[in-house]
């Protein structure tokens, strides 16, 4: 059996060599993410061209998952590189640049600081590693006391939990850089550190505007974006369950559960999500996983998440490509009893509509008479995001006339997208259906297959039909 769930991997120093990226194809990588918080637009041009000559030296299609680095607040340049910070001492925080910062005052690149904290919060440095109260503000500087101390290195993160934070969602660096990815073409966009919706929305805004489509997912890794996780769902076309940042600004202990509502959530929607941050974290030196990190995986599978992402295991560790045939195998174990464990079945379906009610009876309709793939023919992805919303036995083929639909598609659970000219007689279209199924070895003569489409053809936005065809 083929596996469902996608696997994302960043693309770093360790894995953007043509060997390498080649490398991580063979091995399964579905999606290559290009993290915009490092790197220049020359090399990223250059790793995206590599995807892609490796994808389609496969015969695969690889599609590019562009993470914007978003309003990210960091600490400046330490003296000696890095300053030790002690238990109890007063630590001035200034958002005045400075050369070097030190032991007792630090400069915080982020100019509001000021207006949006108060005294009593509290500041996180370096993903949470030291902690700092609020004891003052004063004009341009905030007064600090530490809590837990220890060694801080130049350009750490900082994070204000509980804190409403008011620089925009997209900076002057995003705005260059997503006008970099849509002339490069890529076929998703992650948006950082969104707070409500409407970050969504102009993400959304700018990309129309540019006459481009893309796919958009959204990264839940504030405690405000969790709880308007469902308006920003109703916006994104898909999203991230992004476990670091979301690890720091609130207790790990809840972490699980939210987890499991977000993907619950994606799912009766029928959109995609993506599990990640420290899959496989021990593998960035490790040869081998922990039996935490196997479960972590493996538990992700059973949620039923679209697709889990590597970071740091493949843009910096030390071998990318046995890290991604671990993820394969453990996602291939957990797939074994995804179906006996209930696991795929949803508790709250949505309203159906005509496109739902037919994506439905497709899903029931294959596993009666022992299809073996559900075919739609569609134009923008909808009807097989909403077939694979139920976790069919079977995978599930998208057959489109628009290269960009079938990229898309790409971090969808148990789906797989082919380009073809759509056919105006239905009985032509289901022929050159049953042509390419054989030629890639998908189904064999006389194997039965469950097909949706919009009739007549080729119609677009609304799938009225579904049909049982034998190849």
């Amino acid at each position: 059996m083929e596996r469902r769930t996608k696997i994302v991997c960043t693309l770093g120093p360790a894995s953007s060599s043509e060997e390498a990226i080649r490398g991580l194809v063979q091995a399964g990588m579905d999606v290559a993410r290009l993290n915009f918080s490092h790197g220049t637009h020359e090399h990223h041009r250059q790793v995206i061209q590599r995807v892609r000559a490796a994808a389609k030296e496969a015969g695969r299609v690889v599609p590019i998952l562009q993470d914007l680095q978003g309003p990210k607040i960091r600490v400046g340049q330490m003296e000696g590189d890095a300053v030790d910070i002690e238990v109890g001492q007063e630590l001035v925080l200034t958002t005045e640049p400075i050369a070097q910062s030190t032991s007792d005052r630090v400069y915080i690149n982020y100019p509001t600081l000021i207006e949006d904290v108060q005294e009593g919060a509290s500041i996180l440095l370096d993903d949470g590693a030291l902690e700092l109260l609020i004891t003052g503000v004063r004009e341009r500087e905030v007064v600090t006391e530490v809590v837990v101390g220890g060694p801080l290195r130049s350009r750490k993160g900082v994070n204000l939990p509980n804190i409403k934070t008011s620089t925009p969602a997209l900076t002057e660096k995003d705005l260059e850089d997503l006008s970099f990815g849509l002339s490069e073409g890529v076929d998703i966009i992650a948006l950082s550190f969104v707070r409500d919706e409407s970050d969504v929305a102009d993400l959304i805004w700018r990309v129309r505007e540019s006459g481009n489509r893309v796919s958009i997912i959204a990264k839940i890794e504030k405690p405000e974006a969790v709880d308007r996780v469902d308006q920003i769902l109703s916006k994104a076309d898909g999203l991230m369950v992004a476990r670091g940042d979301l690890g720091i600004e609130m207790k790990l202990s809840k972490l699980p559960g939210i987890q499991k509502r977000i993907i619950r959530k994606c799912r009766t929607s029928a959109k995609p999500v993506i599990t990640a941050t420290q899959m496989l974290e021990s593998m960035i030196t490790n040869p081998r996983p922990t039996r935490a990190e196997v479960s972590d995986v493996a538990n992700a599978v059973l949620d039923g998440t679209d697709a889990v992402m590597l970071s740091g295991e493949t843009a910096v560790g030390r071998d990318p490509v046995h890290v991604v045939e671990v993820m394969n195998r453990i996602i291939m174990e957990a797939e074994s009893i995804f179906w006996e464990s209930g696991a795929w079945q949803l508790e709250q379906p949505r309203q159906h509509e005509v496109t739902e009610a037919v994506s439905k009876t497709a899903f029931e309709l294959a596993r009666e008479v022992g299809a073996v793939a559900i075919v739609c023919l569609t134009a923008t992805g909808t009807t097989a995001r909403s077939i694979a919303r139920h976790r069919p036995r079977v995978p599930v083929y998208a057959f489109t006339d628009d290269d960009r639909v079938v990229g898309q598609l790409g971090v969808s659970w148990g789906t797989k997208g082919f380009a073809i000219p759509f056919q105006a007689d239905t009985d032509n279209g289901i022929t050159l259906v049953h042509q390419v199924l054989r030629e890639n070895k998908l189904a064999r003569s006389g194997d039965l297959v469950v097909m949706t489409a919009g009739m007549p053809l080729p119609a677009r936005g609304r799938t009225n039909m579904v049909h049982v065809t034998r190849v």
